[in-house]
């Protein structure tokens, strides 16, 4: 048996929100019960599970997960109607909420499934009731008073609920959850006006517990209470929380920190990261632009589309929260060296990167430890500071990102890759040394400034100045792709294209100079 939250991170929520309730008489296999002997498809022509027995079907569904049964028994209507036995359905049912229904066959009783399905999502919605705004305006809309009787049964399945005490009457109290008066006559003692009493959540709780003697008793009741109750506020808030909980729970962990720690968060969310002022301004307030926010890092815009440990949103906002608290730990680090603003941030971002990379997967499936992070962070920043070490100067650093070869060194710390960025940047070292010999002084006096700043080590050939037919950008397209290659015949190329433009720009002050000489010469 999977535990629950497994299967609940693997999509169950989605599957809830959909299933709509089952009538009683579908419950059973067969009509004799669950074990009627009936086989599920009469025929000769059937094959594969459908030939089974119900007995046998039982045996093998048993070992299904709440998420798999629900996917066999949407498959079809035989099978449907295996899946929905009250048996399978109470064993889930104990698994999930540590509570056992009894297992009865009277009418009143609420069928296994249908308990299981209710009870699931009024647990889903209350256990994170702290981000769920609407849930607390349901349960908050008649303060100081109790909120609606519908939701006032729910609640008392709950030995710790987050709202002041109530003021109910005690002829609510027994119809609600059947407590007998006898059980509250201290409070009786305390009455203040009319038929009302103040309870505290808890003692409600309590109540209910001394009356009907168990948990399962107490859920049994609430549960046959609900049972001519219309769901349909219950499931339409559940399909809104399964659409929007990540949304809500990462807005909540956003902005609902204490001050010095969220004015920290700020600082480790933004720090060197471009953002639109603009849109953060609004920080913490309801006009703030939240998915904004979400997408500047990989990792919370992977949590915003639910793609961390299986979707578990409360699993993913931990690692979540991990991760910023590696952020600040890198941070401090990185501020302590004495480098200069371009380095630490050029630092940060690309250890943060390395370490994404690093983790992506193992972030998917399970919650990653702020330990964890740092080791990989640690790694990740020694990879780093070996490739700005190997690039010399910023400029070069910016250029060697690109490179395919950076990335796969960050990920793997495989020397290989680093001898692939120090080849690109030897070759870029020899076009250098070569227009920088004595005997090119001549070239250098006369190529224009734009093809002369091409040759120089220190500067950055972008892949926007590849395009196009000027000097320029076929210069800078054979400079790359030598760069790239280290094929000896794209740097003769380079050599000839050099020479010709300085050859060209040479005839063209000789023209230029002879005209003028031929202008000045007076008339005879």
């Amino acid at each position: 048996m999977a535990h629950p939250d497994t299967w609940e991170s693997e999509g169950l929520l989605e599957q809830f929100s959909r299933l709509s309730a089952v009538a009683e008489e579908d419950l059973t296999p067969g009509e004799g019960g669950e074990g009627g002997g009936e086989s599920v498809v009469e025929g000769e022509g059937s094959a594969g599970m459908l030939c089974l027995s119900d007995e046998v079907l039982l045996v093998i569904l048993r070992f299904l997960d709440p998420m798999s049964l629900l996917r066999a028994g949407s498959t079809c209507r035989p099978l449907f109607r295996v899946c929905s036995c009250n048996s399978l359905w109470t064993r889930h049912f104990r698994d999930s909420f540590q509570v056992s229904l009894p297992n009865s066959t009277a009418g009143s009783v609420v069928p296994a499934k249908t308990a299981f399905r209710l009870v699931f999502m009024w647990r889903t919605l209350f256990r994170n009731i702290h981000c769920n705004r609407s849930l607390q305006e349901k349960l908050f809309t008649e303060f100081p008073f109790p909120p609606r009787s519908y939701w006032t049964q729910w609640l008392v399945l709950e030995e710790r609920v987050p709202l002041p005490s109530a003021r109910l009457s005690c002829s609510d109290v027994e119809k609600l959850w059947g407590i007998s008066r006898d059980l509250f006559k201290e409070k009786l003692q305390e009455k203040e006006e009319g038929d009302t009493l103040k309870f505290e959540w808890r003692e409600l709780f309590s109540f209910a517990l001394s009356h009907h003697g168990s948990v399962a008793m107490v859920f049994q009741h609430v549960l046959a209470q609900h049972q001519s109750s219309d769901h349909s506020e219950l499931e339409s808030m559940y399909h809104q929380y399964t659409q929007c909980r990540f949304q809500w729970l990462f807005t909540y962990w956003l902005f609902r920190q204490p001050s010095p720690l969220n004015r920290q968060l700020r600082s480790i969310f933004l720090q060197w990261r471009k953002h639109s002022k603009k849109k953060v301004a609004t920080w913490g307030e309801t006009l703030c632009d939240v998915r904004y926010l979400a997408s500047l890092h990989p990792i919370t815009s992977d949590y915003w589309r639910g793609r961390l440990a299986q979707g578990d949103e409360n699993v993913g906002i931990h690692t979540v929260g991990n991760y910023f608290s590696m952020c600040k730990s890198l941070v401090a680090w990185i501020l302590g060296r004495d480098w200069g603003k371009l380095k630490r941030r050029k630092v940060y971002e690309d250890t943060l990167d390395g370490v994404y990379m690093l983790l992506k997967r193992e972030m998917r499936e399970s919650l990653v430890e702020h330990e964890r992070f740092w080791q990989v962070a640690k790694v990740q920043m020694s990879r780093v500071c070996t490739l700005e070490e190997t690039a010399t100067n910023y400029v070069n650093w910016k250029m060697i990102e690109t490179l395919p070869y950076y990335k796969l060194y960050l990920v793997s710390g495989n020397g290989v890759y680093l001898e692939h960025v120090k080849g690109f940047l030897r070759r870029k070292r020899m076009v250098h040394n070569w227009i920088f010999l004595d005997e090119n002084a001549w070239l250098r006096e006369l190529l224009p400034d734009e093809l002369y700043t091409l040759l120089e080590f220190d500067t950055k050939i972008a892949q926007e100045s590849l395009h196009g037919n000027s000097g320029s950008a076929k210069l800078s397209r054979l400079i790359w792709l030598y760069l790239h290659s280290g094929q000896q015949l794209y740097l003769e190329a380079v050599k000839e294209l050099v020479l010709q433009c300085a050859q060209t720009h040479f005839n063209y002050l000789t023209a230029s100079a002879l005209s003028q000489r031929l202008w000045r010469q007076p008339v005879a």
